[in-house]
């Protein structure tokens, strides 16, 4: 196992990160790499383009994706305190899904449907076994076209967020069926929302509140939440994408837009904020077995691989060869194949990155303000990871 950065390796890691800045694929980045006492963080470039100051190591980024972990650890807790359990029906807090229909083919009418043959559990919704998800060709089928008109938003990206509570989305999200039976197969996303309404009914407060209390404060993740309050906005980076036909980046949010107010949903497959030190606190919580928040229990069954061989062929371009699905969060393959990045953690569709990977005595944090378009890793992505790993001791 690794134990520490190389120097050589830290200066290609530098390298490798602020050539993508130089030549402005993104207007900069903060990176941790660490490895046993080492922790190497980089800042490069700046929170937007035309700005003079540089980026801090203290710089706010929409993390996207890499939400659902940190609220998978939320219903962890509430797990541990006897609240719910894995096998307990949904419906008992959401009553709304107590009686799912299901379609009978993924192109079905949404009034061609039969009935769930078992409830949907929370180990359902916590890896994304509930029966609906994503699907990669947009707009294909009826369910599709009906989600994107219900403006649910968990089918393509979230921004900008949801004009919904979270009760008026549960109850929009209840009124469609299902793309197939609960526990029948894996699919990306939708899981997560469902996830942050749970949590919120089981905790009988809002999910800001619940991860504040539960998980930030505990850990000292202090800029971590759902908007950035003015204090902070300083911090706050400007969101990029790059134009579909021309590729020239454009500015789709700047730190006053979406994410300056509390939002109606605080969405928990994506819609929080954070820095590359609070990253470091929760991911190094959870390689800690749980440290001193949660059940070393609870983090092996976070930890548990759930996809099938089918799953992980039928959704490749997510989880690519060698990563497998626990509780809101990516894991290492049960069949044991390997590859980079390996261990545990996401990525997020705001081009940011997290992995823990125990084997190689890894972790590394990327974060960046340019929104990815495809599930496939971006370049920079590919040189932190490939940098990173080289940088490391053996």
């Amino acid at each position: 196992m690794a134990r520490g950065l190389s120097k050589g390796g830290v200066t290609a890691l530098h390298e490798l990160l602020a050539r993508h800045v130089d030549r402005a694929d993104l207007p900069g980045l903060v990176a941790l790499a660490a490895s046993g006492d080492d922790v190497h963080v980089e800042a490069i470039g700046h929170k937007a383009f035309g700005d003079t100051e540089p980026i801090g190591r203290d710089a706010i980024f929409r993390i996207a994706s890499i939400t659902k972990p940190i609220a998978g650890v939320a219903a962890m807790l509430l797990v541990d305190d006897s609240a719910m359990t894995l096998n307990d029906a949904v419906a008992r807090w959401i009553p709304e899904l107590a009686e799912p229909r299901v379609l009978r083919t993924i192109d079905s009418d949404l009034e061609d449907t039969a009935p769930a043959e078992r409830p949907i559990t929370v180990e359902d919704v916590l890896s994304f076994r509930l029966g609906f998800g994503s699907i990669m060709t947009p707009d294909t089928y009826p369910i599709q076209r009906a989600e994107r008109e219900l403006g649910l938003k968990t089918l393509r990206p979230p921004w900008p967020p949801p004009d919904l509570t979270s009760d008026e989305w549960m109850a929009r999200f209840a009124s469609l069926p299902l793309m197939h039976q609960p526990g029948a197969g894996w699919r990306y996303n939708t899981g997560a929302t469902v996830a942050g309404v749970l949590i919120e009914r089981v905790a009988g407060a809002p999910l800001g509140d619940v991860l504040a209390e539960r998980v930030f404060e505990p850990l000292g993740m202090v800029d971590t939440g759902f908007f950035v309050p003015q204090a902070k906005r300083g911090r706050f980076t400007t969101f990029y994408a790059p134009d579909i036909d021309t590729g020239e980046l454009r500015v789709l949010d700047q730190p006053d837009g979406w994410w300056a107010t509390a939002p109606k949903l605080p969405d928990a497959s994506g819609s929080l904020v954070s820095t590359v030190d609070d990253l470091w606190a929760f991911a190094s919580m959870l390689a800690a077995d749980g440290g001193d928040l949660l059940s070393p229990e609870s983090v092996r069954l976070m930890l548990g691989d759930r996809m099938t061989a089918g799953d992980r062929a039928a959704n490749r371009v997510f989880v690519g060869d060698h990563s497998g699905w626990g509780l809101m969060m990516a894991v290492p393959a049960a069949d044991g194949s390997t590859g980079i990045p390996g261990g545990f953690g996401w990525e997020g569709g705001s081009g940011t990155t997290w992995r823990t990977d125990p084997a190689a005595g890894l972790t590394g944090i990327l974060l960046t303000q340019r929104m990815v378009t495809s599930p496939e890793p971006t370049a920079i992505m590919t040189d932190f990871w490939t940098a990173a790993y080289a940088a490391t001791k053996s």
